[in-house]
């Protein structure tokens, strides 16, 4: 039978964990902490990236294009922090569902400005501060918050009914739109891929972003060829940095690219991006024009040097 989610404050199952007594050898109460998120503020870029987004969205809704009121997704980290913070100050964006996987601190002070219909997740990643007051007024948060089994929260199906709009963030984009979202330079662990697969690829709408640089310029996140690949191009329809923003959907890869490159690259690097485009083209022509020996220069260079750029 299909899982009866039908809206984002739905509850099912039962409020407690059914279990045969005889098994229960002890229960050990404990008053250790658990580990707690350190998020600092928003800054410029991750603002910015907000307002992107939000101003998108609303613009997609006045010409009819998508539904108001879908359920928003946020994946976890400074910039998915920013942008539901960035409906604090927005009076388009009310009465709010939000069906996630984890929340974050940003969806507690949603709830007491009262812009929160209902919250789903899986988890509550907050800071000490928030995890605090989550604690002293739990009689108020859990009349909106709604915690479930990841199965259910990441379900592709529900995901699907209900119309997600999803932002996950990305450690580097390339200019066709692939996604590396757990590889530092191909090889290095930075994070496991979570949840944003099942919301990426089943979403109503679904944004990729990220800095357009790292390491204090030194990195750019718009590359000709991701050196890791976690969503591909397909499960993509909007890519943002603090610069802009792409909608791919309706853009031919070769488009996708051109767009990305003017939009969202970072301008110490897109003079750089352009030209290894054009070569390509030219060289290769195709689809998705690639010059495979170079594809990876970005990469090599900076393990090289520390940096990108030329």
């Amino acid at each position: 039978m299909p899982i009866p989610v039908y809206r984002t404050g739905d509850r099912i199952g039962k409020p407690f964990i059914e279990m045969d007594p005889e098994r229960v050898v002890a229960i050990v109460f404990s008053d250790a902490e658990d580990a707690c998120a350190v998020f600092s503020e928003p800054d410029a870029g991750s603002r910015q990236i907000a307002a992107h987004i939000l101003d998108f969205v609303r613009h997609e809704i006045r010409k009819d294009r998508l539904p108001p009121g879908l359920p928003w997704q946020s994946g976890v980290g400074g910039v998915a922090n920013a942008v539901m913070s960035g409906f604090m100050e927005d009076d388009f964006f009310r009465d709010l569902d939000i069906y996630s996987e984890v929340l974050q601190d940003a969806v507690l002070d949603l709830i007491d400005m009262g812009k929160v219909r209902a919250a789903s997740g899986s988890s509550l990643t907050l800071s000490h501060r928030a995890r605090r007051r989550f604690f002293e007024e739990l009689y108020r948060y859990k009349e909106k918050i709604v915690l479930r089994p990841v199965e259910i929260s990441n379900s592709p199906e529900v995901i699907r009914r209900l119309g997600v709009i999803a932002i996950n963030t990305a450690i580097e984009v390339d200019i066709y739109g692939q996604v590396n979202s757990t590889h530092l330079t191909g090889s290095q662990l930075m994070n496991g891929i979570g949840g944003s697969g099942d919301f990426l690829r089943n979403g109503a709408l679904t944004f990729i972003v990220t800095p357009s640089t790292a390491k204090g310029g030194a990195i750019s996140a718009i590359v000709p060829m991701v050196s890791h690949v976690d969503h591909s191009e397909h499960s993509v329809d909007v890519v943002v940095t603090e610069h802009g923003l792409v909608d791919t959907r309706p853009l031919t890869p070769r488009q996708v690219a051109e767009a990305v490159i003017k939009t969202c690259a970072h301008p110490d690097y897109r003079d750089l991006l352009w030209d290894y485009y054009q070569r390509a083209v030219h060289s290769s022509g195709g689809h998705e024009p690639h010059l495979l020996e170079e594809a990876f220069d970005f990469h090599t260079r900076y393990l090289a040097t520390g940096s990108m750029k030329p």
